[in-house]
């Protein structure tokens, strides 16, 4: 029986929000089985374990769609998964899609708070689930969280056994005993829910269609360049706008081949490239810096690899032309764009000045620079970007975020200040929204100020991102204590108790006596930022 607590349709979003949009009316569904009829046998995603071709990926997503149909799942209905780069979520993904059922990608770092919100605010039935990943115990995760669920009925546990809850293996195999039965699905309806950190603490439920994905896969593949049969590596998350659709949703929409990297290591990666003749990627700058200096130490060229899209932390502009010198054919350039509005920018792997300078030119949205009134400044003037264009959201699960978000005239309110050209290069300058970018992972500063709080030692607290060598920013907390502070292990264990993700912990720790605030009496963030970069800077 479907899950009455959700109507996943069009009901929540502003009227004008996709008027003119234009997208192809197909599923990923409808691409799966189009591709597997014209070569079956083509390789399509690959991982640590398995070789999967479109025929072994179509065949076993048919089999876990039919098996949950037997068990009552039907159109509407909302899955979650909160796995690794396995082959398995490709396959859970497509499953979806075939039964017409709403898909929730939880990104692994993610902890018994966060992952209680997600799959309470999507009315999520099933979880899929690792049995261990990086020494934690997600099937006991899932267990605990079920005991507060009731909605939550079903817990899959993949490459588990019987003794950890239901075996994915076992679902899938039951599955080839039944027949799929035929499910419409709207192109155009909620195919997905993906939270995002944001300002209030918490995550927003970004909902997408198989059309928004299908648009942005379709038309930024063809501005790099990528076509039918190319590979791609994908180090990012698959949990993670980027991953999810470049990773398992790019080999469906432009019959390319991609290989999951379980996790990230550049030596690896280095490897993976020169085996499989990679061409590109799409990924977070930290990746690209190592894998320039991995290879240049290794001697490797690695000629195959033509393109490299980045973006999700600062992008230093020397990284650009720097990258490209220690490769013989690739073509690296900055990319701009969020969950909500996924690429407004497509990179200039024409232009290697602009590609270094900007953040990239905006093709197929329109995009507004506006001043703190929403009134529209002209070209190269400071303010934040709104951008609106056919693969933006549908909107949020909840309909009061969307209709914050989303301007009069349909543009979404971004959050990040930038600057643009009359010729359409985008620059971000900083950003509006007060959240912390590490490694391209979106952090709430105030989730984290939430959980400090809390401690009997500490009066008041202000969360603000530091310089990180590596991952872009990290996590500072200044800290007004009362007559002595507490231990700086008192608070990450505070922290970690909390049950938020460990990469939520800050880093850095400052006591003082007041913070600088405005005439309101609001803290001076900007100021806060400004201060430990120049402590760091003068260590």
């Amino acid at each position: 029986m479907a899950n009455p607590s959700r109507a996943w349709n069009w009901l929540s979003i502003p009227p004008s929000h996709h008027e003119g949009s234009e997208w192809r009316s197909m599923t990923i569904a409808d691409h799966a089985r189009s591709l597997t009829k014209a070569e079956p046998d083509f390789i399509a995603i690959s991982d640590e374990r398995r070789d999967l071709t479109r025929c072994e990926w179509l065949d076993e997503a048919q089999a876990l769609a039919a098996a949950l149909q037997k068990r009552g799942y039907g159109a509407g209905d909302v899955i979650a998964f909160q796995l690794p780069n396995w082959h398995e979520a490709a396959v859970i993904d497509l499953a979806a899609a075939l039964a017409g059922l709403v898909i929730v990608p939880i990104v692994p770092i993610y902890r018994d708070a966060e992952v209680r919100l997600m799959l309470a605010d999507s009315g999520a039935r099933a979880l899929f689930t690792c049995a261990e990943f990086r020494n934690y115990d997600f099937a006991a995760m899932a267990a605990r969280v079920q005991q507060e669920l009731p909605q939550l009925e079903d817990i899959f546990v993949v490459r588990g056994d019987d003794t950890l809850g239901e075996d994915y293996a076992s679902l899938v195999q039951q599955g080839t005993q039944l027949d799929l039965k035929e499910v419409e699905v709207d192109p155009k309806g909620a195919k997905m829910v993906l939270y995002t950190s944001g300002t209030t603490g918490r995550p927003k439920g970004v909902l997408h269609s198989h059309t928004t994905l299908d648009h942005v896969l379709d038309h930024s593949a063809a501005h790099w360049g990528v076509s039918e049969g190319d590979t791609l590596i994908m180090p990012s998350p698959v949990t993670h706008i980027s991953g999810f659709a470049n990773g398992l949703e790019m080999p469906l929409v432009r019959g390319t081949r991609t290989i999951l990297m379980e996790r990230w290591d550049a030596a690896e990666a280095v490897a993976l490239i020169d085996r499989h003749r990679v061409s590109g990627t799409v990924a977070a700058t930290p990746f690209l810096v190592e894998l320039a200096d991995t290879a240049r130490k290794a001697g490797t060229r690695l000629p195959s690899l033509r393109w490299f899209a980045c973006g999700g932390a600062a992008v230093p502009p020397e990284l650009i032309p720097s990258a490209r010198k220690a490769f013989d054919n690739l073509v690296a350039f900055r990319v701009f764009g969020a969950s909500e509005v996924p690429l407004v920018t497509y990179g200039w792997p024409d232009n290697p000045e602009l590609a270094a300078t900007t953040d990239g030119e905006v093709v197929d949205y329109q995009v507004r620079i506006v001043d703190d009134e929403g009134r529209d400044l002209p070209p190269g003037e400071e303010g934040e970007i709104l951008a609106h264009g056919p693969a933006m959201m549908l909107g949020y699960s909840d309909e009061e975020q969307t209709r914050a978000a989303i301007d009069e005239r349909g543009f979404f309110r971004t959050g990040d200040l930038g600057r643009l050209t009359a010729d359409g290069a985008l620059t971000v300058t900083g950003r509006k929204k007060d959240l912390i970018i590490r490694g391209g992972e979106n952090i709430s500063a105030v989730e984290i100020e939430d959980v400090l709080r809390a401690h009997p030692g500490l009066q008041e607290v202000s969360v603000v991102a530091m310089p990180h060598d590596r991952l872009g920013e990290g996590v500072c907390a200044y800290c007004i204590a009362g007559d002595e502070p507490p231990a700086i292990g008192d608070l990450v264990d505070h922290v970690i108790n909390s049950g938020l993700a460990k990469q939520k912990i800050p880093e850095r720790f400052e006591f003082v006596t007041d913070f600088p605030r405005t005439a309101s009496g609001k803290v001076r963030k900007d100021q806060l930022r400004k201060d430990i970069a120049r402590k760091l800077a003068d260590a």
